[in-house]
């Protein structure tokens, strides 16, 4: 039986090799599977890989999930065939909190240059936050796939398969969770721009859904809803029109892979966007009022320094399953420098435009 890395340890030296052989265990597996196939033609899977490559080399089955997830995502794009989901434009501009706000805090504000995100939270529920984000994705995904303002889906199964969630009681209740706060949450949003003749001011007010009749409620008494579905949801107009109006396409098995890291997930949602729609090279500053930490829900990282370090640990995490990307910290530590670049690539789906610039 072979050792697991944690036993054989004996050095300094060996620690720094083990912790450099884990950096590139990611663009090792992914280099390796994309020239080593089976006979069948088929790839070879990222652990098959690993136990040739490395064989004494022991790693949990999360992590090689994880390697297999990158590997996945990065195939799929290299064959156009990445799975479409959408997102809504307000909420790729500026991040929900990344963590559970106070309970006393219920209003929430980002700025993103001359536009403004505000959401007031239900004070039964509180404001969304953390993986309460999907919600928004799911419903918006589902509009622009059903065409419709009401959408149906079938069970609350659906939901946790698309972002690769297990199903239990625990994630189950957390759902349930998710979707009160997003039902009960109030969205102000609104943009200032000045064109020639005048100044321009929008401003909108809305819920994310008018009605709906989701999966838990356990009523044995209450009859089923349509004969195909069991789960209805009416999104608000003003939700429905910013969706159909501005649908931003999503890479879902990116959802999928950052699902339970919300600010790696903003990250990657907001440079996708941010460098398709970037016409030559930008540089945005990472703090003031329009700085990038005025726009991210992460607001647990304000000091300059912490910021910059937990920035350049997301870059990293999203450059493995976009190594493409060209977004970078500026030596002066004081700007995001990005060019123009594609992580999701445009093609029709449902007759809809994909991108706004």
């Amino acid at each position: 039986m072979g050792q697991s890395v944690g036993d054989r340890l004996p050095s300094r030296l060996d620690q720094d090799c083990v912790a450099q052989s884990r950096c590139n265990l990611t663009s090792t597996a992914a280099r390796t599977s994309a020239i080593r196939q089976r006979t069948s033609g088929e790839f070879e899977s990222a652990g098959a890989i690993l136990e040739g490559t490395f064989g004494d080399l022991r790693i949990s089955k999360r992590r090689l999930r994880q390697v297999e997830a990158i590997e996945l995502v990065r195939r799929q794009r290299s064959d156009s065939q990445q799975r479409l989901g959408f997102a809504s434009r307000p909420f790729v501009l500026c991040g929900l909190p990344i963590r559970r706000p106070p309970s006393s805090s219920l209003v929430y504000e980002r700025r993103n240059g001359f536009f403004t995100l505000q959401i007031t939270g239900h004070p039964d529920f509180g404001l969304p936050f953390g993986q309460d984000r999907l919600v928004p994705i799911f419903l918006a995904t589902l509009a622009v796939r059903q065409q419709s303002q009401t959408i149906r889906f079938k069970s609350a199964a659906q939901m946790l398969d698309t972002f690769g969630m297990a199903k239990g009681g625990k994630e189950y209740r957390r759902l349930v969770g998710a979707f009160e706060r997003v039902f009960g949450a109030t969205i102000f949003f609104g943009t200032d721009s000045a064109h020639r003749q005048a100044r321009v001011v929008h401003r909108c007010r809305f819920n994310f859904l008018q009605e709906a009749q989701i999966w838990y409620n356990r009523d044995p008494a209450q009859p089923v809803l349509s004969e195909e579905f069991e789960n209805v949801a009416v999104l608000s107009d003003e939700f429905y029109a910013e969706v159909m109006a501005h649908p931003i396409p999503a890479d879902l098995e990116v959802v999928k892979l950052f699902a339970s890291a919300p600010a790696v997930l903003d990250l990657f949602m907001w440079l996708a966007y941010r460098c398709f729609v970037a016409r030559t090279e930008e540089r945005i500053p990472l703090f003031g009022s329009f700085g990038l930490t005025a726009q991210l829900g992460s607001v647990e990282y304000t000091r300059p320094r912490r910021f910059r370090a937990m920035l350049e640990q997301w870059l990293k995490q999203v450059r493995s399953v976009w190594p493409e990307c060209p977004a970078r910290i500026c030596s002066d530590g004081r700007y995001l420098r990005l060019s123009p670049a594609t992580a999701v690539l445009p093609r029709e789906s449902a007759g809809t435009g994909l991108y706004v610039r």
